[in-house]
């Protein structure tokens, strides 16, 4: 058996990255693809649903997000040396209690 003479194609980072916008690929495909050959990931492209067609678990994820987002935000919050909103409203309150102290006094 004799060999057939093949045909040998470049592929670019450039026809990767135009061919991934033009296909319908999963995403470990196409992680794989931009690995292999270094196609760029479009910075304005929207980021990949983990959930699927899941209605219950994109709510659970979600909320999981609203927590870490939050969670984020006290820690950048007290690096700063900036008081969490909890810490914030407490002077209020014992504004408030020194207030109604003085009122209930008044009124003896």
């Amino acid at each position: 058996m004799e060999r057939k003479g093949g045909s040998t194609a470049v592929v670019t980072t450039e026809t990767v990255a135009r061919g991934l916008t033009k296909t319908v690929t999963t995403p470990a495909e196409e992680k794989a693809l931009r690995m292999r050959y270094g196609a760029p990931v479009e910075l304005d492209a929207p980021l990949p649903k983990a959930h699927g067609d899941n209605e219950e678990l994109g709510d659970e994820l979600l909320l999981l997000e609203m927590r870490l987002l939050s969670a984020l935000k006290r820690q950048r919050a007290m690096a700063n040396g900036n008081k969490p909103a909890a810490a914030a409203a407490r002077p209020k309150n014992a504004a408030k209690s020194k207030v109604v102290a003085a009122l209930k006094s008044k009124k003896k």
